[in-house]
């Protein structure tokens, strides 16, 4: 992923944002809850007080604002009856009981007497909670409930295990009888502060407890609210907690009407579509440029540069919008000059931004930090697949000169030595080792195990360069600029060559993994040679050994396609990138394979990871899973601090749903071509609709046929036309 988590074998390298694994996130998967710049992770109470304490909590802005919350009902625990997040992400349901109450040796209060529900919600920058409590019994009872809290202030680094130099204090008091509060003497010098209150007035609060007392007739209903607001600078809360909860509501339903539908034969299939697209929906953030995926919670709630890039273009058949605000946003932060503590060079497209006090500090670089090789090149070529589905030319004419410069970028930094591949280094130790999508330390190897050597050229860099090269010549023509279509067309043509030469390895079945400092190759089996076929780059002959090489026992688990070959040295199924399962690499892969015309295994691979979905917690597919193979009634095995929803993961059903039906859009023909469309064995049929063709939309009914498919038109609003392609 974006940050480096580094394996601990990897002592070569050194570690500074290494994840520290103190905990795991797959046992008793915390509930999560995500609204613009605030994340929550709480345990299945609905409280911040598990083992897990350590990561559990209220984000805002990268840092902890609630590091503990524990509910009781007369000095005790509830007993829990349930606990789900609803579907669209919104809101977090609890439903719990009294337990058993004894004065001495007399029991006051049966057990099941009691009904409590708790529903949170995130909204601008706040945790809203009602609280009911429902007496079932036939007496009266007056009912204690207890909330302990706290707040850190702790820098998602240091969660993380980045041990900082010194941090401030945090200072706790209650202002008012319903309001306690805590500040922290940041030493960025922005103000950060918490605020909790409570409705009804609590009948005693201290700076870090609050006890409310509830008289409940038979069969009435209480209720309590509590908010936690997050306050930087000088934010003021909103305390209406129903009119927060109708305002997120509607914003959510807002957000995932943005998108066409997808509707299939299978309810399980549509329970795999429904969460991925709440989980884009929740981790969207409105930006002022446009909406903005964040790439995952908990340790990458922020906006990233190849994250944000790769999960538009899994979706721009479905869902523009977003690439246009991922566009916009990556312009207006394009590097303007060159920085090396931040890796900055003009034109150079972002990595990651932070607005946590470690960052603003500096003493962790990722503030506005520029460190990966393939963001540049992925941005030209999200404008050109982009301008290719909505022919929208406000939005290209308004990036243009972004896109000029990272094509600048590319040929005069990215190619630093002029050898005609790119390739990366950091510019200062504090940097990322690693700056492609396998940024973990020990990533890019020899087949000897010995890790590469700087600067390295990876191998689906020069496919992504490729690419961007092809479609800016296509942006170029469209705008009347065609020296430079010309040059560029000339340009992919060079690099095709050049890479298929050097590449190229017979023995290994596949392209190698890079080329390190001293351009020797490293020859290693992985599916970065697998996204090689998205790009377009590799001819049609290499193409088809490749399909059968990641076909094999190597590669192919019965989840997924693995990130390392089983046979490769420091091939590892639990590490986070040599032998694990992405699925946002496996969705560029699938795209790849139908490219090329392997529809078929496009289907079968797309089966994989909708089966791997089936067996996850609330059917979310994470960040990454083990690799291990695939056994008789046992599920994947889980990774244990994957983020968990992660949004190109969330968006890979719907590219590998594409890749099924092989699906090209050409907005400026006004024309979408299904190039030998397959469907899994599992589905039947498919209904799309209000999929995007430039300006217009066109509902889609897929029906398969034994091997083959058919495709009917429902509905058609404007001028677009469907080509479907058979063997």
């Amino acid at each position: 992923m974006s940050a480096d988590p580094q394996t601990p074998e990897a002592e070569e390298v050194a570690q500074p944002y290494y994840i520290a694994a103190h905990d795991s996130l797959v046992d008793e998967p915390p509930r999560i809850l995500k609204h613009g710049d605030s994340f929550a992770l709480f345990d299945h109470y609905g409280d911040l007080a598990s083992r897990r304490g350590n990561t559990l909590g209220l984000y805002h802005r990268d840092t902890r604002f609630l590091s503990r919350l524990k509910f009781t009902v007369e000095r005790r625990s509830p007993l829990l009856l349930s606990s789900t997040v609803r579907t669209n992400n919104a809101v977090l349901d609890v439903d719990l009981t009294n337990p058993d109450i004894q004065r001495g040796e007399t029991l006051v209060l049966a057990k099941d007497t009691i009904h409590i529900t708790r529903m949170k919600f995130l909204w601008n920058a706040a945790c809203y909670e009602l609280l009911v409590a429902r007496n079932f019994g036939e007496q009266t009872h007056t009912l204690l409930m207890d909330f302990d809290f706290d707040a850190d202030f702790a820098d998602l680094f240091e969660i993380r295990g980045f041990q900082r130099r010194s941090r401030g204090k945090v200072t706790a008091s209650a202002p008012a009888p319903n309001v306690a509060r805590f500040v922290y003497a940041s030493q960025d010098g922005l103000a950060r502060a918490t605020e909790v209150h409570f409705d009804p007035l609590p009948k005693e609060l201290t700076s870090r407890h609050a006890s409310i007392e509830l008289e409940l007739p038979p069969g009435q209903r209480r209720s309590v609210t509590m908010s936690v607001h997050c306050l930087v600078g000088v934010e003021q809360p909103e305390r209406r907690v129903l009119h927060a909860l109708r305002s997120a509501t509607r914003e959510l339903r807002a957000a995932t009407r943005r998108a066409a539908a997808i509707e299939t034969s299978s309810s399980l299939t549509n329970e795999v579509l429904c969460r991925s697209m709440a989980d884009i929906s929740m981790l969207v953030t409105d930006t002022e440029h446009g909406p903005y995926p964040y790439a995952g919670v908990p340790w990458f709630s922020t906006a990233f540069g190849r994250d944000g890039i790769i999960t538009a273009m899994e979706l721009l058949w479905l869902y523009p919008d977003m690439a246009r605000g991922v566009l916009r946003y990556l312009a207006a932060c394009q590097a303007q000059d060159e920085d090396p503590a931040k890796d900055a060079e003009p034109g150079k497209i972002l990595h990651e931004t932070r607005k946590c006090e470690l960052a603003l500090l500096g003493e962790v670089p990722f503030a506005c930090y520029y460190g990966s090789i393939d963001s540049t090149p992925l941005f030209v070529a999200l404008a050109g697949l982009y301008w290719q589905h909505t022919a929208d030319r406000a939005t290209l004419d308004a990036i243009w000169p972004n896109v000029k410069a990272a094509l600048e970028w590319i040929d005069r930094y990215g190619d630093a030595d002029g050898d005609g591949f790119v390739e990366y280094r950091r510019r200062l130790d504090s940097g990322l080792v690693n700056q492609g999508w396998k940024d973990s330390g020990d990533a890019v190897f020899h087949d000897d195990g010995r890790l590469a050597n700087a600067p390295i050229a990876l191998c689906e860099v020069q496919g992504y360069v490729y690419l961007a090269r092809t479609l800016a010549a296509r942006m170029a023509e469209a705008r009347g600029e065609g020296a430079l279509a010309t040059r560029l067309t000339e340009q992919a043509r060079v690099l095709r060559e050049r890479f298929e030469a050097t590449f190229w390895d017979d023995d290994l079945g596949m392209y190698v993994l890079a080329l390190d400092g001293d351009k020797k190759p490293c020859r290693v089996r992985t599916s970065n040679a697998g996204q090689l076929l998205f790009t377009g780059i590799v001819g049609v002959d290499r193409a088809a050994i490749m399909a059968t090489t990641l076909a094999s026992a190597d590669f192919l688990t019965g989840w997924g396609i693995r990130t390392v070959g089983a046979r490769e040295r420091r091939f590892n199924p639990t590490s986070y990138h040599n032998g694990s399962i992405w699925p946002h690499d496996n969705a560029l892969i699938a795209l790849g394979l139908a490219r090329y015309g392997h529809s078929d295994q496009a289907a079968r691979l797309t089966a994989t990871l909708f089966d791997a979905a089936a067996h996850m917690d609330l059917r979310r597919l994470p960040e990454l899973f083990c690799g291990m193979r695939r056994r008789r009634d046992k599920g994947p095995i889980l990774y244990p601090v994957a983020c968990s929803p992660q949004a190109w993961a969330a968006a890979a059903p719907f590219a590998m749903l594409q890749a099924c039906l092989g699906l090209e859009v050409d907005a400026t023909q006004r024309v979408a071509r299904l190039r030998y469309p397959r469907l899994p064995e599992s589905l039947l049929t498919v209904h799309v609709r209000g999929m995007p063709i430039g300006d217009a939309r066109v509902d889609l009914m897929l029906r398969r046929h034994g091997s083959d498919v058919s495709v009917n038109i429902l509905n058609r609003v404007g001028d677009a036309e469907i080509v479907t392609l058979q063997r």
